[in-house]
This record gives C-alpha cells, sequence and structure tokens, in this order.
C-alpha cells in the first residue's frame, strides 16, 4: 500500500512539474507621469467605427494621460475636428502582438447613458484581410448604466458570428478583466473567475482567426450602434482608469 501511494504521490509531483507556468512578457504599469508610453502604444485617430460620436485624439493630454500610477483616458463634451466629443483608443498595433497567453488589466470604468469603454483585441492581419477575418476578441465591454460586463469573440464563417457571454459586475470598482488563451481554447474571466469560454481547437467553426497574433485595444467609446446618444442625465467628462495591462504567456517549468 505505501509503495502504491509513494508512485501516486510521484506521478501527481512529476505532472505538477511538468505543468507550464505563467512568465510576464509584456506589461504596462502606468508608474510614470504624461502622455502614455510611445514605445507601446499608438492612437487611432478620428471616427474610427460603429457610428459613434467621438473624435479620437492623438496625444492629446485632454484625453488621455498617466498620473498616480493610472492610465486616464478622459471622454469630453466639446467641439473638435467637426465632433462633439472628444476621447482616446491606445493600441499596440504595428509595436506588440501576441498567439495565445494571458492578457490582463484592472481597469475602474464609468457609467452614464452612450458611454462605451472596452479592452479588448484584434487580428494583427486586419489591415490585409478585413474584419471579421481577422478575429476580435472583447475582453471587456460596458455600455451606459448596466451593472453586467459582456465579453465576447467574433470572427467569420462564411458570415460574421460571435460567441460570448455576460457578467454581473459594478464596473465603478476597480477589478481585473482578462482572458485565458491556448490551442484549445479562449476563457473569458473577472476577477480571476471564468464565466465563458470559446473552444477554438483545430480552428473548429473557422476559429483559425484566433490561432494568429492579436493587437491590444483600450479605448472609451461615446454613443454608436450599441450604447447609442448620450443624454441629459450622462456626465461630462468622464474617465477610465487602467491601473496596468499585462501579458504573460506559459512556459514549461
Amino acid at each position: 500500500m505505501n509503495a502504491i501511494i509513494f508512485l501516486l504521490c510521484l506521478l501527481s509531483c512529476t505532472a505538477q512539474k511538468n505543468e507550464p507556468d505563467w512568465k510576464l512578457v509584456w506589461s504596462d504599469e502606468f508608474n510614470y507621469n504624461g502622455l502614455p508610453d510611445t514605445s507601446k502604444w499608438g492612437n487611432e485617430v478620428g471616427f474610427i467605427r460603429n457610428n459613434e460620436l467621438q473624435y479620437y485624439t492623438k496625444q492629446r493630454i485632454e484625453n488621455t494621460s498617466v498620473v498616480n500610477g493610472n492610465l486616464l483616458i478622459i471622454g469630453k463634451k466639446e467641439s473638435y475636428n467637426n465632433a462633439n466629443y472628444t476621447s482616446a483608443s491606445l493600441v499596440t498595433d504595428g509595436k506588440e502582438s501576441w498567439t495565445y497567453g494571458k492578457v490582463v488589466a484592472r481597469i475602474k470604468l464609468p457609467k452614464g447613458q452612450g458611454m462605451w469603454p472596452a479592452f479588448w483585441m484584434l487580428g494583427q492581419n486586419i489591415h490585409s484581410v478585413g474584419w471579421p477575418e481577422c478575429g476580435e476578441i472583447d475582453i471587456m465591454e460596458h455600455i451606459n448604466n448596466e451593472d453586467l460586463l459582456h465579453g465576447t469573440l467574433h470572427w467569420f464563417n462564411e458570415k460574421h458570428v460571435s460567441s460570448g457571454g455576460t457578467t454581473p459586475c459594478d464596473v465603478t470598482k476597480y477589478h481585473d478583466y482578462s482572458i485565458e488563451w491556448d490551442k484549445e481554447s479562449v476563457g473569458l474571466f473577472l476577477d480571476g473567475n471564468k464565466y465563458w469560454e470559446v473552444n477554438i481547437k483545430d480552428g473548429i467553426n473557422s476559429t483559425e482567426e484566433f490561432h494568429m497574433p492579436q493587437y491590444i485595444i483600450l479605448n472609451l467609446a461615446i454613443g454608436g450602434d450599441w450604447p447609442k446618444n448620450p443624454d441629459a442625465t450622462t456626465a461630462f467628462p468622464d474617465t477610465m482608469y487602467v491601473d496596468y495591462v499585462r501579458v504573460y504567456q506559459k512556459v514549461a517549468k
């Protein structure tokens, strides 16, 4: 009996030893002040998508700054370049992209009619194949005054298809929003708890897009097809606070 117990323990310990670990491969801890680090972040500029109302500005301190250990993305109601609102969308497009890993950000969000903050990823090949063929991973989206977190994958399978879920969340407090992504699946997590998973093994259901590099986006949209327009109850300016963004990948122990 003792020999059997010893053998089982040995097998268990060997399995744990060979199980991959998460290794931090990229991060921004926002432990500086001023504009976001241009070696890590670029900007989308102008009117970009979804009939949103904001003009995304480039390296404009009024819309994006790093203060007291947080990245601030600020939505403002103001006249600017034929828009009535301004905001910012930060991207790692052309700087860093990853295939598989754990991608996590600690964020505190604004609430209000027409507000649409997001933390998400797009396939780096979007510039050649377009959307949704590039694939999209929405790690966190929030609209209006809901107490819900939305997480969704979008891709192309003869037409645009998606799979996602929601989970209760008080977005006005800091939370860790993350994915764990490997060759088998993409899991969506809130504070380390998985609430949705999409099977991508062997490109099932035309999910080949999720076996290629994706880059990160942090943005605060205003208005658009999903949340609709702000109204008299919407407070401006309002801010999305990002404590950190981290990317891990698995390495053998």
